[in-house]
């Protein structure tokens, strides 16, 4: 077992003195006199020479890093604590490190495990489980052990048979409703009572935990998209010159439903959105969309002239949102935002060119002490979705042309968080009409 501690050398220290500037301003600490964080890798399965070999390629660049073998040396009067991911979370820096000690050393993969290390100077004890209540998002992290563990090795115990929830379908509503909130669901009481009528009426059996909570997954903001498929049973408009134009497109979206014969269905902004695209297919105005029975991004057939060869090119367009996700998991989820906007095109097996991010947010200058109860800061919310949308663009080489955030005290209660890619491949008439890169052939 081996462990090391890298830290930017003091020219390249950027970031600590951008969390020490914010620590002072967000939490109102100005006494807080000196911050220093390193990376720390706790390496389980590494002869010494590649682990000497690994050093100075894999784990620092000593041009930039300063790297400290078992313990990081700080001043005495530091508080001093670690952060991890917490077990189960994924840790790209890790798996990522592990994989290039592999292919560096080409033997079997080490286990490697790690944290970030906070020594801050100035910070009395119940200042410092504040700091640790800002920096740490209990959603994925926890605060690790400071001390050298024997082995990284984790024993699997084999899982007990899955619990059944007892009486569930007879439970009263009030019951029912304190399952749901002692389990920790996102589904509302309305949506718990479906699944007991469900499991009473058509499976005549209690569900299983592991049944619930994957319709609750499923049934998640994420996944369900709640805000899109929420029915729209009321809605009126201020009297005001900024809002006439929705008001009338709103009127517009009512002829439409109309004239589609689609009157009879749920109102939602789904439904909102789809339906221009209705009209303008029925209008015989959308000639160059493509369908096809893999389709899982919208896509145009545009005629591109190369070399003075005319070849049909599809052109495709995906956004993904992520509000929820990014608002309790800032950098993961506006990540993962661009990252499922990405996938789609790059499974038709086309090219993406452009990323374009739009979000909303509350005021991010909002002093810590008064954020909504539940909720991340502001700030932290903000910071953390910026540095992870470019994080996983810039590791795929995806080049963001525009990036608009709205501000509205609303968004404290409800993030956006979109990500949209433009994307273009040749199309190929004999491989079911799907894209291929340029330089591809039909076999």
């Amino acid at each position: 077992m081996k462990r090391i501690f890298v830290e930017k050398k003091q020219a390249f220290r950027e970031q600590t003195n951008h969390v020490l500037q914010d620590l002072r301003e967000s939490l109102g600490l100005p006494e807080l006199s000196e911050l220093r964080i390193a990376q720390r890798y706790d390496i389980d399965g590494l002869s010494e020479d590649d682990f000497r070999k690994t050093l100075p390629t894999v784990f620092a660049e000593p041009q930039v890093d300063d790297v400290y073998e078992d313990t990081f040396p700080c001043s005495e009067d530091a508080s001093v604590f670690a952060v991890e991911y917490l077990p189960g979370q994924f840790d790209q820096r890790a798996d990522s490190a592990a994989q290039c000690v592999q292919m560096l050393t080409l033997k079997e993969r080490p286990l490697i495990a790690t944290a970030r290390v906070y020594a801050i100077v100035g910070a009395s004890d119940e200042d410092l489980e504040r700091i640790k209540a800002y920096l740490i998002n209990p959603v994925d992290s926890r605060e690790a052990s400071l001390a050298v563990p024997a082995t990284l090795k984790q024993e699997i115990p084999v899982p007990a048979d899955i619990p059944e929830v007892e009486n569930f379908t007879t439970l009263a509503p009030d019951a029912l409703s304190a399952l749901r909130k002692s389990l920790g669901l996102a589904m509302s009481d309305a949506d718990i009572a479906f699944v007991q009528n469900y499991f009473r009426d058509e499976e005549n059996r209690n569900p299983t935990l592991t049944e619930i909570r994957v319709l609750d997954t499923y049934w998640s903001d994420h996944c369900r998209h709640t805000t899109f498929l929420t029915r729209l049973d009321n809605v009126s408009f201020d009297k005001s010159p900024l809002v006439a134009p929705i008001e009338k497109a709103w009127e517009n979206y009512q002829a439409l439903r109309k004239s589609l014969g689609r009157e009879d269905k749920t109102v939602c902004l789904m439904d909102v959105a789809l339906l221009a695209m209705r009209e303008l297919k029925k209008q015989g105005k959308l000639n160059d969309l493509e369908v096809s029975e893999e389709i899982n991004a919208a896509s145009i057939v545009v005629p591109v002239t190369i070399d003075g060869v005319t070849e049909d090119w599809l052109v495709m367009f995906k956004n993904e949102t992520h509000n929820h996700p990014t608002e309790i998991e800032p950098f993961g989820g506006a990540a993962t935002c661009l990252g499922g906007a990405i996938r789609d095109p790059l499974s038709g097996r086309s090219y993406v060119y452009q990323a374009m991010r739009v979000t909303g947010a509350a005021d991010p200058r909002v002093p810590f002490s008064k954020t909504m109860p539940g909720k991340l800061p502001q700030r932290k919310i903000v910071q953390g979705a910026a540095q992870g949308y470019s994080s996983y663009g810039n590791q795929i080489g995806l080049a963001t042309g525009m990036v608009h955030e709205i501000y509205h005290p609303g968004y404290v209660a409800k993030r956006l968080e979109i990500g949209a890619v433009v994307a273009a491949g040749k199309k190929c008439e004999s491989c079911a009409a799907r894209p291929l890169p340029a330089t591809s052939s039909c076999s």
